[in-house]
C-alpha cells in the first residue's frame, strides 16, 4: 500500500509535461505565421512600387510630350495675346480695353492648351468627359471663390465701360485717386499725397462712382462774405468782377455770384466759376480767386467780417469806483 501512493502523482506529472509538449508547436505556428504576415505586407508594397514605377516609366513619352505642348502653348499665348493686343490698340480702343483684350486673348489659349495637356497625359480620358467633370467642378469652385469671380466680372465690365478711363480722378465712397490700372481683379488708385489704394472691382461696380475728370472744365465754388454795412450790389458787382478777371477762370463760360444767406456775422455770396477738372487745376483756380477776392474787397475798403457777437444787458451794469490807493 505505502508503494502505490506516488504513483498519481507522477502520472500527473507526465499528464502536464505531455501537455506542455503539445502547446509548444501551436506557439511556434503562430510566430510563423506572424512572420508569413509581414512578409506578405511588404511583398504587396513593393509590387505596387514597382508597379507605380513601370507606370512612370511608361508614361514617360507622354509626360515628355505633354512638356512640349505646354512650351508651345505658353510661346503661343504670348504671341496670341500681343497681337490682339495690337489689334484692339489700331481700332483705337481704351489702354483698359487692350488690357482685357490680351488678358481674355491668354487665358482663353492656356484653357485649350491644358486641356489638350490632360487628355494626352490621360489618354483614356476623352475631351467631353474632361469639360464634363470641369463643369460638375466647376460649382464647388464658384461657391468657393465667389468673391474672386465676383471681382473677375466686375473687372470685366469695369474695362468695358466708356466712362472710367485710366488716368480719371474718382471718388466712390470715401475713396478716391487717380486710376492707374485696373485689373480683372482690382483697381489701383493713386491718391494725392502719392499713395495707392487698391480697391476691389465688385467695390466700384456696386457703389455709386463720381468721375471728376470725365470733362475737360469742371464748376468750382466757394463763399465769400461781406459786413452788414456794405451796399449788397455794389460787393456783388466787385467780385463777380474779380473773378471774371481770373487767368486760370474759363472766360467763354460764365461766372455767377448770388447773395445766398444773412449769415451770422455777414451777407454770404456763393461764387460759381469754371476752371480744370484735375485737383491741381481745382486747387490753383481757388488759390487764384480766393485771392484775387481778399484783394479786390480790400482795395475797396469792404469789411471781411469775422465771427463776433453783441452782448446787450436789460439793466445797467453798475460800475466800481475805484478810491485811492493806500499809501500807507
Amino acid at each position: 500500500m505505502q508503494n502505490q501512493a506516488p504513483e498519481p502523482a507522477a502520472a500527473a506529472e507526465n499528464t502536464g509535461a505531455a501537455e506542455n509538449a503539445a502547446a509548444a508547436p501551436q506557439g511556434g505556428e503562430n510566430v510563423v505565421e506572424a512572420v508569413g504576415g509581414d512578409v506578405s505586407i511588404v511583398g504587396t508594397l513593393v509590387d505596387t512600387l514597382e508597379g507605380m514605377l513601370r507606370g512612370l516609366v511608361a508614361a514617360l513619352p507622354l509626360l515628355a510630350i505633354a512638356a512640349i505642348v505646354l512650351v508651345i502653348v505658353a510661346i503661343l499665348a504670348r504671341g496670341v495675346s500681343s497681337l490682339a493686343g495690337k489689334a484692339a490698340q489700331k481700332a483705337g480702343e481704351r489702354r483698359s480695353l487692350v488690357d482685357l483684350t490680351e488678358t481674355l486673348a491668354k487665358v482663353g489659349v492656356w484653357i485649350v492648351g491644358l486641356l489638350l495637356v490632360m487628355t494626352i497625359v490621360f489618354p483614356s480620358m476623352t475631351l467631353g468627359s474632361l469639360i464634363a467633370a470641369l463643369g460638375i467642378g466647376s460649382v464647388a469652385i464658384g461657391f468657393a471663390f465667389q468673391d474672386v469671380f465676383e471681382n473677375f466680372l466686375a473687372g470685366v465690365l469695369l474695362m468695358l465701360r466708356e466712362k472710367m478711363r485710366i488716368g480719371d480722378y474718382i471718388i466712390c465712397e470715401g475713396v478716391e485717386g487717380e486710376v492707374t490700372n485696373i485689373t480683372l481683379r482690382e483697381t489701383y488708385l493713386r491718391r494725392l499725397s502719392n499713395e495707392i489704394t487698391v480697391v476691389p472691382n465688385s467695390h466700384l461696380f456696386k457703389n455709386p462712382v463720381e468721375i471728376i475728370t470725365d470733362a475737360t472744365m469742371r464748376r468750382h465754388e466757394i463763399t465769400a462774405g461781406v459786413s452788414y454795412d456794405t451796399d449788397a450790389d455794389m460787393a456783388r458787382d466787385l467780385i463777380q468782377k474779380t473773378v471774371e478777371g481770373c487767368e486760370l477762370v474759363d472766360s467763354e463760360k460764365p461766372v455767377q455770384v448770388f447773395a445766398a444767406a444773412f449769415g451770422a456775422s455777414s451777407i454770404d455770396y456763393t461764387v460759381r466759376w469754371w476752371s480744370g477738372s484735375k485737383p491741381i487745376d481745382m486747387h490753383k483756380s481757388r488759390d487764384e480767386v480766393i485771392r484775387r477776392i481778399k484783394r479786390a474787397l480790400d482795395d475797396a475798403g469792404v469789411e471781411i467780417p469775422f465771427p463776433y457777437r453783441t452782448l446787450t444787458f436789460k439793466e445797467p451794469l453798475p460800475l466800481l469806483q475805484q478810491g485811492p490807493k493806500d499809501e500807507g
